[in-house]
Protein backbone atom coordinates (compact mmCIF):
# COMPACT_ATOMS: atom_id res chain seq x y z
CA UNK A 1 0.00 0.00 0.00
CA UNK A 2 1.33 3.44 -1.53
CA UNK A 3 1.56 5.90 1.73
CA UNK A 4 -0.22 9.22 0.37
CA UNK A 5 1.44 12.50 0.33
CA UNK A 6 0.00 15.78 0.34
CA UNK A 7 0.62 19.21 1.20
CA UNK A 8 -2.00 21.74 3.03
CA UNK A 9 -1.16 25.18 2.99
CA UNK A 10 -2.52 28.24 5.14
CA UNK A 11 -1.11 31.73 5.60
CA UNK A 12 -0.59 33.58 9.43
CA UNK A 13 -0.73 37.01 9.38
CA UNK A 14 0.44 38.66 6.11
CA UNK A 15 4.13 37.22 6.03
CA UNK A 16 4.03 33.73 6.99
CA UNK A 17 2.53 31.17 5.42
CA UNK A 18 2.46 27.25 6.87
CA UNK A 19 2.96 24.00 4.56
CA UNK A 20 1.88 20.88 6.34
CA UNK A 21 3.58 17.97 4.74
CA UNK A 22 2.20 14.19 5.29
CA UNK A 23 3.87 11.23 3.95
CA UNK A 24 6.67 10.56 2.09
CA UNK A 25 9.24 13.17 0.55
CA UNK A 26 11.00 11.52 -2.06
CA UNK A 27 12.26 12.27 -5.76
CA UNK A 28 8.69 11.49 -6.93
CA UNK A 29 6.83 13.99 -4.44
CA UNK A 30 9.91 16.70 -3.65
CA UNK A 31 8.99 18.12 -6.97
CA UNK A 32 5.62 19.31 -6.01
CA UNK A 33 6.96 20.72 -2.36
CA UNK A 34 9.36 22.24 -4.30
CA UNK A 35 6.52 24.23 -6.64
CA UNK A 36 4.83 24.94 -3.16
CA UNK A 37 7.67 26.52 -1.55
CA UNK A 38 8.58 29.15 -5.20
CA UNK A 39 4.91 29.85 -5.24
CA UNK A 40 4.48 30.64 -1.70
CA UNK A 41 7.87 32.88 -2.01
CA UNK A 42 6.29 34.40 -5.07
CA UNK A 43 3.55 35.48 -3.43
CA UNK A 44 5.72 37.34 -0.77
CA UNK A 45 5.85 35.40 2.26
CA UNK A 46 8.96 36.13 4.15
CA UNK A 47 8.27 33.04 6.56
CA UNK A 48 7.47 29.46 5.32
CA UNK A 49 7.41 27.03 8.35
CA UNK A 50 7.53 23.17 7.38
CA UNK A 51 5.31 20.97 8.97
CA UNK A 52 6.98 17.67 8.86
CA UNK A 53 5.58 16.35 11.86
CA UNK A 54 3.63 13.78 9.69
CA UNK A 55 6.44 13.13 7.13
CA UNK A 56 7.53 9.31 7.74
CA UNK A 57 10.36 9.28 5.42
CA UNK A 58 12.75 11.67 3.62
CA UNK A 59 15.84 11.48 0.94
CA UNK A 60 18.26 13.42 -0.73
CA UNK A 61 15.92 14.93 -3.09
CA UNK A 62 13.77 16.23 0.03
CA UNK A 63 16.76 17.62 1.50
CA UNK A 64 17.60 19.51 -1.58
CA UNK A 65 14.25 21.34 -2.34
CA UNK A 66 14.24 22.73 1.64
CA UNK A 67 17.90 23.97 1.24
CA UNK A 68 16.76 25.65 -1.90
CA UNK A 69 13.80 27.23 -0.33
CA UNK A 70 15.85 28.31 2.71
CA UNK A 71 18.16 29.72 0.14
CA UNK A 72 15.91 31.64 -1.88
CA UNK A 73 13.82 32.91 1.06
CA UNK A 74 17.00 34.30 3.04
CA UNK A 75 18.30 36.29 -0.06
CA UNK A 76 14.73 38.21 0.23
CA UNK A 77 15.31 38.65 3.82
CA UNK A 78 13.06 35.66 5.46
CA UNK A 79 13.35 32.47 6.59
CA UNK A 80 12.40 28.72 6.22
CA UNK A 81 11.44 26.99 9.65
CA UNK A 82 10.90 23.40 10.08
CA UNK A 83 8.77 21.72 12.51
CA UNK A 84 10.37 18.16 13.54
CA UNK A 85 9.15 15.59 15.99
CA UNK A 86 9.73 12.04 13.95
CA UNK A 87 12.81 10.95 15.36
CA UNK A 88 13.35 9.25 11.53
CA UNK A 89 13.13 12.85 9.58
CA UNK A 90 15.54 14.58 12.79
CA UNK A 91 18.15 11.28 12.72
CA UNK A 92 18.40 12.48 8.75
CA UNK A 93 18.78 16.36 9.72
CA UNK A 94 21.64 15.54 12.17
CA UNK A 95 23.63 13.00 10.04
CA UNK A 96 23.67 15.69 7.25
CA UNK A 97 24.39 18.76 9.32
CA UNK A 98 21.04 19.94 8.34
CA UNK A 99 20.31 20.56 12.32
CA UNK A 100 22.61 23.81 12.38
CA UNK A 101 21.54 24.96 9.33
CA UNK A 102 17.63 24.94 9.65
CA UNK A 103 15.88 26.73 12.64
CA UNK A 104 14.06 23.92 13.70
CA UNK A 105 10.45 23.89 16.20
CA UNK A 106 9.05 20.94 18.33
CA UNK A 107 5.59 22.49 17.26
CA UNK A 108 4.06 24.84 14.95
CA UNK A 109 2.99 27.90 16.87
CA UNK A 110 6.54 27.85 18.40
CA UNK A 111 8.02 27.69 14.62
CA UNK A 112 5.50 30.52 13.44
CA UNK A 113 6.43 32.90 16.86
CA UNK A 114 10.53 32.06 15.55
Amino acid sequence: MEEMFEIAERAVGDQTSVLTVRGEIDVSTAPELRDRLLTVAQDGRAIVVVDLSAVTFLDSTALGVLVSGLKRLRADGGDLRLVVTGRSVAKVLEITGLVDVFSIFETVDAAVAG
